[in-house]
């Protein structure tokens, strides 16, 4: 019936007369129009209301080994509570004990984000999140997150192998390192990079959840969200394990986690066929350093000291080597090795030893006349840099003999430079070093170059406070960008006068003849590097040398951290400024640059060419490219863990970074618990009479909704 009198209502057909709505219900159809097309809206208008989001935020993610999980996460549906600020120790009895409105979310002065304060925090269930509010200036006493001994089991020395050094005996390299990088925390912790963003959650606490007269605060109080939630867990078996079985039985398989991973970047002084092999009788210098870093937080890794320092010099000795006229001449080849991942147990070298044993890399081990690494470099005391040798591979006589060649090569090329280098007492083993990778699979004379003759003169390593402060870089004020990119500091140049001695070194060793007074590291170059690497990446050196179509990873703030995309924007650059640095501009066109089939030239195979932007026209606003012809290559930097299958590894690094659904952190005002109770129950009643009043009207909608009939209206 009601349905009948529903089209009545709609539509009278008397006598093919079509009766007019009312007026009223047209009226009610474009309100009901409007309130379906502006609920949305209205949605969005309130959510704002409510909520205030933290957009400049840096998350602990969930990291796994072979047989551990390391880092933090949320619950699926994210973790709330009430924000307490904590800037002094005593300030942690309210949230531990005192506080009536537990789970608390504590707002963390960076001072106190050490290990004593977070082990308090881990064992409670009154705490349910962390966001930390990031120290200036850095801490006094520094803060490394990292381990005390770096790379633990994964280096040369072992049970088998110099077991008197194994496990860091002796000689504590890290001993500021707290190890909270390698905890496992079950509540989300991230880091705040906005002060403003920080100050607005102060006013919201100081508003709302200050306790007032001797008594607690007064709901509404002040409270914050974070999503963290992490897909993998327990090891990095047990993710991979599970996302092979999706991807293996799955139409629409979910990965839980991805292993860590990017490429090495490489290139030779001389050319060399990167698709053949080097004959067995060439002899060839390894010259290499890490590229990566890390520190609590996920993608916050500047890493000035542990990584930037060291790669920067690398690419200046680089450079002022192939400004020699007689490079073409020299008896044995030199290799510019950039290793990837090495902070996670080596990732990188013990990829590209993996490679030279298994033939898929145009060099072999048994290439490899010596090895010479760059480490930390730019916190030299007294102009002092230490030359750390392998005390083990030593006591065979041939490397001995050797060693000793490539010391007293090394030392004599500091005459007349304001560098000193030092040898480390023979008892000491080698720190932690990417060479120690190849000394697993040969005694390859060696040395490791660093600003320390025992522990870290880092007091930040692995840490978001390794940065061009730690490293004593400093501007004048009132510089355009421009203006600071071109300043030459004083770091710049104590890291130029390293890689002159460096490039000097590696001549000779090489077999080069002439006066090595001519090379000479620019520190021109190298305060450009230090301002892209440490300060802007996006700058107008860096826009320069870059090929069109990757401008995009030039992002503002840089960091160093190795990821599971790749390559990383860090990979790029080192690739791209070392092909400017060591590189040839070519007259060819664009088309002959990327298809090199068209190239004019016959020997193609031991270069690569890249057309890059080139720099500003300077009466226009367009760029001037160019095609840049070098030896730069990418290798893979994957762990052979992975490529193995072998999951749970004590050989290989075995690092995945769990996958996640969201990141993000919001504040917003919460009601107690009674008005919640009254607001659900109230929200419930009103439910109820909704539907019985619609249950009503649709039973009498025929009586209410009938249009009364025309009386002028008459059929036959």
């Amino acid at each position: 019936a009601g349905s009948a009198g529903g089209s009545r209502g709609m539509e009278a057909a008397v006598g093919g007369y079509r009766a007019p709505l009312p007026a009223w219900w047209g009226l009610l159809r474009g309100l009901l129009l409007a309130l379906l097309a502006a609920g949305p809206c209205r949605g969005n208008s309130v959510e704002r209301k409510i909520y205030i989001p933290l957009n400049r935020t840096a998350p602990c993610v969930r990291l796994l080994n072979a047989t551990h999980q390391i880092g933090c996460q949320s619950s699926i549906s994210g973790d709330t509570g009430v924000i307490h600020v904590v800037e002094k120790e005593e300030d942690l009895s309210w949230v531990l004990a005192d506080g009536p409105h537990p789970p608390y979310m504590i707002l963390l002065d960076g001072n106190l984000f050490n290990r004593s304060v977070l082990m308090q925090l881990k064992g409670t269930s009154r705490v349910s999140g962390l966001a930390v509010d990031i120290a200036k200036p850095s801490p006094p006493q520094g803060f490394s997150p990292g381990l005390k001994c770096p790379n633990e089991g994964f280096g040369v020395y072992s049970k088998d192998y110099g077991p008197q050094f194994a496990n860091c005996n002796g000689t504590v390299w890290n001993p500021v390192g707290s190890g909270l990088s390698y905890e496992d925390f079950d509540f989300p912790i991230f880091l705040l990079e906005d002060a403003n963003e920080t100050q607005v959650i102060k006013q919201c606490y100081q508003d709302h959840n200050v306790p007032r007269d001797g008594s607690g605060p007064q709901y509404p109080l002040c409270a914050m969200q974070l999503f963290s939630h992490m897909h993998a867990v327990t090891s990095t078996v047990t993710c991979m394990r599970r996302s092979s079985l999706q991807s293996t039985f799955s139409i629409n398989p979910e990965v839980v986690c991805d292993p860590l991973l990017d490429y090495n970047v490489w290139s030779t002084l001389q050319p060399i066929n990167s698709s053949g092999k080097v004959e067995p009788e060439k002899e060839v210098i390894m010259v290499a350093t890490r590229i990566d870093s890390h520190s609590f937080f996920w993608n916050i890794a500047p890493g000035a000291e542990s990584a930037v320092s060291s790669f920067v010099t690398h690419l200046a000795a680089a450079e002022a080597l192939h400004k020699a006229s007689d490079i073409h001449l020299l008896q044995r080849n030199i290799m510019f090795t950039f290793f990837q991942g090495e902070t996670f147990d080596y990732i990188g070298s013990s990829r590209m030893v993996y490679d030279m044993e298994k033939d898929m890399f145009p060099l072999r081990l048994e290439n490899i006349h010596s090895f010479v690494e760059l480490n930390q470099v730019a916190l030299r005391n007294d102009s002092v840099l230490w030359m750390h040798t392998d005390p083990v591979s030593r006591m065979n006589e041939s490397v001995q003999e050797q060693v000793r060649n490539l010391l007293d090569i090394l030392s004599s090329s500091s005459a007349g430079a304001n560098v000193t280098l030092q040898e480390v007492g023979y008892s000491q083993p080698l720190p932690p070093s990417s060479f120690q990778r190849f000394l697993r699979a040969r005694h390859i004379p060696g040395v490791v170059l660093t600003d320390h003759q025992t522990a870290f003169q880092n007091r930040y390593y692995q840490s978001m406070y390794d940065t061009p402060e730690n490293i004593r870089m400093q501007y004048p004020e009132g510089l355009s960008p421009d203006e600071t990119l071109e300043y030459v500091t004083d770091t710049a140049k104590s890291l130029a006068e390293v890689a002159t001695v460096v490039a000097r070194a590696l001549y000779r060793l090489a077999g080069g003849a002439n006066n090595t007074s001519a090379i000479q590291a620019d520190p021109k170059t190298v305060t450009r590097m230090l301002y892209g690497f440490l300060i802007k990446m996006n700058n107008s050196w860096f826009q320069s040398i870059i090929k069109p179509d990757l401008k995009e990873i030039l992002g503002d703030v840089p960091q160093h951290y190795v990821a599971v995309s790749s390559p990383v924007n860090t990979t790029y650059l080192v690739q791209y400024v070392l092909a400017n640095l060591t590189g040839t501009v070519v007259n060819l066109t664009k088309e002959e640059c990327q298809n090199l089939q068209k190239t004019p030239y016959s020997e193609k195979e031991p270069y690569d060419y890249a057309w890059v932007q080139g720099s500003l026209d300077p009466n226009s606003t367009s760029r001037v490219p160019y095609c840049v012809r070098s030896t730069v290559r990418l290798s893979k930097a994957l762990s052979p863990a992975f490529e193995l299958r072998q999951w749970g590894s004590t050989e290989y690094s075995t690092w995945t970074e769990s996958r996640w659904k969201e990141i993000r952190a919001r504040i917003f005002l919460v009601a107690s618990k009674e008005l919640e109770i009254i607001t659900l129950v109230v929200g419930i009643v009103i439910l109820i009479v909704s539907l019985l009043a619609t249950y009503f009207i649709n039973a009498k909608a025929d009586v209410l909704f009938t249009i009364p009939r025309n009386p002028g209206a008459v059929a036959y």
